[in-house]
């Protein structure tokens, strides 16, 4: 305990126009928060702010990051405003490096007021890449819209923040430390925990750890590739899939956080995983997945590279969910899926499409309709948090493969066999001129508003496509009946398949333009035909249409 109180201060600043929280938070180039005066601070106390000083004082709030650059100097400035707005306790992760899903699971754990999680997600770290801030509400999601447009309100108008400035915190040591603070009668007290533990403690009570040990390490167990893109997961894959379950150390690749991800980009996906995708192809090993900066997305792998693309991921994991003891025990309440992409309707139980967010899902979870659920970006997670889970999903699978006694690849072709399959890929065309997007979009959906449009056959090569319905896609939330509007355009085609444009909000420099196509096909003479004779005369007639 500090022998003299710590001085709080009450200091001018001036408000910021470009504060508004995207589906994932706040993002921005590292060097905005770094350079702008109070830029960070600003943001911070908008979000203190934004919750009810009752409920504030006293509270206690979760911190947690990717380890990222900027990361240390960002949550010692939270810790210093949060003593100051009248936060009681803050739990830190050791070192600052906790991952998304950790951050949820020890929110609803100890019962937290919220969280404010330092990641840019699967996008680049270091002094020239991105940097973010989220906060997520007491029910360990991600705040809602209600509560991201108060906090963008605030900060169009924000005119002093409060801080203690010379409170400093040790991240490396874990345990208490304690606060001593002016015109306060209990001292401010922050715990640095194991940030692995927690979290670790509710897997092993959704999947059999004994099951997975014997998958893992047994006599006949299988051989797995893990990389954690040197980000947060890397010291969970580590503690949990090789300590405690057996796998050899060296299936575990990229597992030292770096604040700037080794020079590399964490994003699970084909196109920047590539060392993992030539390892797995060399048929050493029959498992492979890689994870995002912050451990929210995967990307599944089996034998000699075979892709399990993300909507297939979460389809098998619903067709296949009894194989986790979880669920066994819960039952299965719904399934969801983001809108660009459709799950497999593999049972009768209610399926809801929802936009891009994980924020749709709390709320149907929050309301006791969803269990399982998954976007198109490499999220997939269950109702036990509230965010995607990137290690969760990986669990999953190794519980199918367990139970199936199966190669990924196997799993994959009967399911399509089965359900049909949805030859699925996504474009991104990135960092273009906000302007010139909107327009496109706008030029796009008067010409998809059009009655005639409606019924047109496209013919890409032997297959026709009829439009069936087009929309500007509007959600109305079956809960509370908020309704999100401008979710993406949507050109849907009679049999199921589909293509989606859609503005992404998660960007810290100009707009991205995604565009999702998904086809589908039942017969079963076309259903293990290269991708690429699907998805290049599709996105070619497209760009026909569109231009």
């Amino acid at each position: 305990m500090n022998d003299s109180p710590l001085q709080v201060l009450t200091l001018p600043t001036s408000p910021y126009p470009d504060q508004r929280p995207g589906t994932n938070g706040l993002r921005k180039k590292t060097h905005v928060f770094q350079s702008e005066k109070y830029y960070l601070h600003n943001f911070i106390q908008c979000i203190f702010s934004s919750i009810d000083l009752r409920d504030r004082q006293g509270s206690t709030m979760v911190v947690g990051g990717d380890g990222r650059y900027f990361n240390s100097t960002a949550i010692q400035v939270i810790v210093q405003m949060a003593a100051a707005n009248g936060v009681g306790h803050v739990v830190i992760g050791q070192n600052g490096i906790m991952s998304t899903p950790a951050v949820s699971c020890v929110i609803r754990k100890i019962k937290a007021i919220g969280g404010i999680i330092l990641t840019a997600s699967h996008n680049p770290g270091g002094p020239d890449g991105d940097f973010g801030i989220k906060f997520n509400t007491a029910s360990g999601g991600p705040a809602p819209e209600a509560v991201t447009n108060k906090i963008f309100q605030l900060s169009r108008t924000i005119e002093e923040l409060a801080i203690c400035p010379e409170l400093r915190v040790d991240l490396g040591t874990i345990g208490k430390q304690s606060f001593d603070l002016e015109n306060k009668f209990k001292p401010f007290t922050v715990e640095i925990v194991d940030p692995v533990e927690s979290y670790a403690n509710s897997l092993r009570n959704i999947f059999d750890f004994a099951v997975l040990k014997e998958l893992l390490s047994g006599d006949n167990h299988i051989q797995i590739c893990l990389d954690a893109r040197h980000g947060a997961t890397g010291p969970y894959v580590k503690k949990i899939l090789c300590e405690e379950l057996g796998s050899p150390a060296n299936s575990a690749i990229n597992c030292v956080p770096l604040e700037d991800f080794g020079g590399g980009h964490p994003d699970p996906n084909l196109t920047y995983a590539t060392d993992l995708v030539e390892t797995m192809k060399s048929g050493q090993y029959d498992f492979g997945a890689a994870f995002d900066g912050d451990g929210e997305r995967n990307m599944i792998l089996g034998k000699h590279g075979f892709f399990v693309n993300p909507s297939d991921s979460v389809a098998v994991i619903a067709a296949n969910i009894f194989c986790i003891p979880y669920f066994q025990h819960t039952g299965v309440r719904g399934f969801a899926r983001s809108m660009p992409t459709k799950v497999a309707r593999a049972t009768k139980i209610q399926l809801y499409e929802t936009p891009a967010g994980w924020r749709y899902f709390g709320s149907l979870m929050d309301a006791g309709r969803l269990s399982l659920c998954g976007e198109e970006s490499f999220g997939t997670g269950s109702d036990y948090i509230r965010e995607k889970d990137g290690l969760w999903a990986v669990l999953a699978w190794m519980s199918i493969l367990a139970a199936r006694r199966q190669s990924v690849e196997d799993i994959m072709t009967d399911h399509w066999r089965t359900y049909g399959r949805n030859y699925y890929t996504r474009f991104d065309y990135e960092e273009v001129d906000l302007d010139a997007a909107v327009e496109m979009m706008l030029d796009l959906e008067l010409m998809i508003s059009d009655r005639a449009f409606i019924g047109q056959v496209f013919t890409v090569g032997e297959k026709k496509y009829q439009v069936e319905a087009a929309d500007n896609f509007e959600y109305s939330d079956p809960v509370d009946g908020t309704i999100s509007r401008n979710q993406g355009l949507r050109i849907v085609f009679k049999g199921g398949s589909r293509i989606i444009f859609r503005l992404s909000g998660s960007d810290s420099f100009g707009a991205t333009v995604r565009l999702y196509i998904d086809s589908y096909e039942k017969d079963i003479n076309k259903l293990f035909q290269d991708p690429q004779f699907f998805y290049l005369p599709v996105q070619i007639q497209i760009l026909k249409v569109w231009g």
